[in-house]
Order: C-alpha cells, then structure tokens, then sequence
C-alpha cells in the first residue's frame, strides 16, 4: 500500500471558546494519493475549507496529526513549515493574489525570490507556458483577463515542482470557458505530471474532473464518491447532504 502524499489522522479544529467555541473539524481521517485529483465538498460551515488550511499547513490543528510528504507538520517549528509550505506545496486560491506592480514572469518567480532563490529564466518561463501564457510573460495582471490571472496564479504553484496542490475556489471568479481551461490544466498535474491536486469547490462542475470528492458535512467526512463521477451525480449527493444537515422539515 502506498502512502498518501498527504494525510490527515483524527484531526480536530476548534475556534473560540467557551460558549461560542466552534468544532470546525471533528476527528477528520483522510488521505490524498500521489497522481489523484480530489474535489472536497459540502455546505457553508463545513470544514472544507478548514480542512484544506490545516492539510496545507496554513492552520494547525488543536488535535490529530498531518503528514505532507513523509513529513509531520506537528514536527515543525514555523520557519521549517514556512520552508516545506514554500518548497512541497503549491496554493492555488480564487483571489488571485498576483502583485499589481510585477508582470506575470516576476509574479512566478516571486515565491522563490522571497525564499533567497532566483529561479533559472527556462524555468519560468516553462511555468507559464505550461499553462498557456508563455507569450504574455511580460504583461502586468492589470493588463490579462481573469483566466489568464488565475494561469499566472498557477504557474507561480507549480514553480517549486510542489508534491500537493491545494486549491481554493479556484474558478469561483471565473466565466464557465474560462473555469474549464483552469481544471483541465489541474486534471493535467495529475494525468501528465503525476501530482496531487486537492481542490476545495461548491460546483458540481468543476468537482466532476475530479477522481473522487469527499463531502463535509458539521466538520465530518458524510459521504464519498469515486469511479465515474458526474456533475448530476455530484449534485444530487450534495443535496442529500444538505437537506439531511438542514433537517426533515427542509
């Protein structure tokens, strides 16, 4: 058996106290497998999006154990999960987050910069045309459209050659042409490269390029789907969800 490029054991994630202390998750168990594209689901209140910020490093847990890469994010002081966040993992987010004042080539090799690297111009620019920008190199995010922000955005998450890609919303920004260039290019990470994609999404759409999705529901992993999965089959489950979080009076 092979050992998930990311795993979470029992994880729980509670914010505030008190009386208007808040469990976010509850003793979540799951792993991402090397090569495997998964959309996480489920209302708003969830933990969908909680779960991708502790699986990410972003948030640390007040229980439970996350592994990225064979390495315990519990095991590290800030600066080491600084490094690994920068080196292991790629951030893929619905605001773009693109410095205004840099062109769409500084913007990529920005996270490197920062990390007192300079990376090699073949490689970013190899980043950009990889998803289709390599002629727009020299254009600032004032000057690309939304889809073409979120490629640069991309491009920037893939420099480091991360072993896990999170992403968050990352077409909710996005017409529908442009939401389908975006997941191709995150169906292509996994197909073509081998990586690991974790997207954190509300649309059934996009959660159909998908190999499997995991719906939350009250911060619990509810309900899973794998094999053929389709945007009706996505919709349906999802509903069922809801209606069971809402109540039998919904």
């Amino acid at each position: 058996m092979t050992t998930p490029t990311v795993l979470l054991d029992d994880v729980r994630a509670v914010y505030g106290a008190g009386t208007r202390q808040v469990t976010a998750l509850a003793g979540v168990t799951v792993g991402f497998d090397r090569a495997t594209f998964t959309a996480v689901m489920g209302p708003s209140g969830s933990g969908k999006s909680t779960l991708l910020h502790c699986a990410a490093g972003l948030d640390r847990p007040a229980a439970g154990t996350v592994t990225v890469d064979g390495t315990r994010l519990d095991d590290l002081d800030e600066d080491a999960l600084t490094r690994l966040r920068r080196d292991r993992i790629g951030f893929v987010f619905q605001a773009f987050n693109l410095v205004s004042t840099l062109t769409a080539a500084q913007n990529v090799a920005l996270p490197q910069r920062l990390a007192g690297r300079r990376p090699a111009d073949d490689d970013v620019a190899a980043a950009l045309t990889a998803v289709g920008l390599g002629d727009r190199a020299d254009h600032r995010p004032s000057e690309l459209s939304g889809g073409e922000q979120q490629r640069v955005a991309l491009a920037r998450a893939l420099i480091s050659r991360p072993a896990v890609v999170f992403a968050d919303e990352p077409t909710g920004a996005l017409d529908s042409a442009t939401s389908r260039q975006v997941l191709g290019l995150l169906r292509a990470l996994v197909d073509e490269h081998a990586q690991t994609v974790v997207m954190v999404t509300h649309d059934p759409v996009a959660a159909a390029w998908a190999d499997r999705v995991v719906i939350l529901a009250d911060g619990r992993i509810v309900d899973e789907l794998d094999g053929v999965i389709t945007a009706e089959t996505v919709a349906a489950r999802t509903a069922a969800v809801e209606a069971g979080v809402a109540g039998p009076a919904c």
